[in-house]
């Protein structure tokens, strides 16, 4: 099983990607409900989006928590694609 990157710094940016692992919200929903394969796939994304963060220097700007609302936006984005 791949282990989840969470870090316990639930705050998306304005992009929707969490500023504590680096995933998008339709990757954090359902991750328990993946395949290895898949979430080997996301981790890939995850350490892509890090890097570039690092190398831009980007700071985290405004975020927001993830709500109910959000994360059940994110679960019907999931299941429409």
């Amino acid at each position: 099983m791949v282990e989840s990157p969470c870090v316990a710094c639930c705050k998306l940016n304005e992009e929707q990607v969490c500023v504590g692992c680096y995933r998008h919200i339709t990757e954090i929903v359902d991750w328990n409900r993946r395949t290895d394969e898949e979430n080997s796939a996301i981790l890939q994304k995850v350490a892509v989006r890090k890097r570039k963060a690092e190398l831009a220097g980007e700071s985290v700007g405004e975020t927001h928590a993830i709500t109910q609302a959000v994360w059940q936006a994110a679960k019907q984005q999931n299941r429409s694609t």
